[in-house]
């Protein structure tokens, strides 16, 4: 399957990613059409009391990624800044591809880091990330650098969250010959736009459970304060399915 996987990165459009936390969460957008799903390291954590990029939630990773296995979709695993045992793990659950972020650490190491978990899981997606951009003022020449040096280390694809500028996008994708994803940022960024710059994969990580949080915060203001509740909600019948089943006319 993992062959599968890095051919969504080479067709017309690009890949968009959803980043899912629990099972409802994958199987509503699996019915949604999207072929490929992602791990919210924040949703991950938080739906389970625990702090993200803190390298606490790989056993819930990996619980995760066992109970989506069964759903026909393509699953790539969120393990932070990661290890090879992290990475079997995952692969072994289930999954067909990995991120791998550097947190900023030695570039060095995380090449090293990459080419280890391709020699034991040669298949698995690496989608190696770089924090550049990431909650910092965003730094393009070490961007490219990092890049590049995991692309020659052999990840499968490169990530740069945070990463805005229309310019410094062109500028990572002309640097490296494997594909690029970018995390979505609401009213900076339209797909369109980001496949004319040549990304191949569009992330949506946190942006969906965080969402989701949002609309039940709403939605409980809107019963207490008697607004109206948005009518196209899922119906108990959608949602109560048990593995492998699905209700008749469920179309979320």
């Amino acid at each position: 399957m993992s062959g599968g996987f890095a051919a969504l990165h080479r067709v017309d459009d690009p890949l968009v990613l959803p980043n899912v936390w629990d099972l409802a969460s994958a199987r509503f957008l699996v019915e949604a059409g999207f072929a490929a799903l992602g791990t919210t390291s924040l949703g991950v954590a938080a739906v389970n009391g625990l702090p993200d990029g803190a390298a606490v939630t790989g056993a819930a990773t990996v619980s995760l990624i066992r109970r989506l296995a069964a759903l026909p979709v393509h699953l790539t695993a969120d393990i932070e800044t990661g290890s090879v045992a992290a990475a079997v793990a995952v692969a072994e659950a289930g999954a067909v591809g990995v991120n791998l972020e550097d947190a900023m650490g030695p570039a060095p190491e995380h090449a090293a880091l990459i080419r280890s978990v391709k020699r034991e899981v040669p298949g698995l997606f690496v989608n190696a990330r770089t924090d550049t951009h990431w909650q910092r003022p965003g730094d393009l020449t070490e961007a490219v650098d990092r890049v590049r040096r995991y692309a020659d280390a052999g990840a499968d694809g490169v990530f740069v969250p945070g990463l805005a500028e229309p310019a410094d996008i062109a500028a990572v994708v002309a640097a490296v010959d494997v594909p690029v994803n970018i995390l979505f940022l609401p009213a900076r960024h339209t797909v369109t736009t980001l496949a004319e710059l040549g990304v191949r994969r569009i992330s949506t990580g946190s942006l969906l459970f965080r969402a989701a949080l949002a609309a039940v915060v709403d939605t409980a203001r809107a019963v207490r304060e008697g607004r109206a509740v948005r009518p196209d909600l899922p119906s108990y019948a959608q949602v109560n399915v048990g593995p492998g089943e699905r209700a008749a006319g469920d179309v979320p």
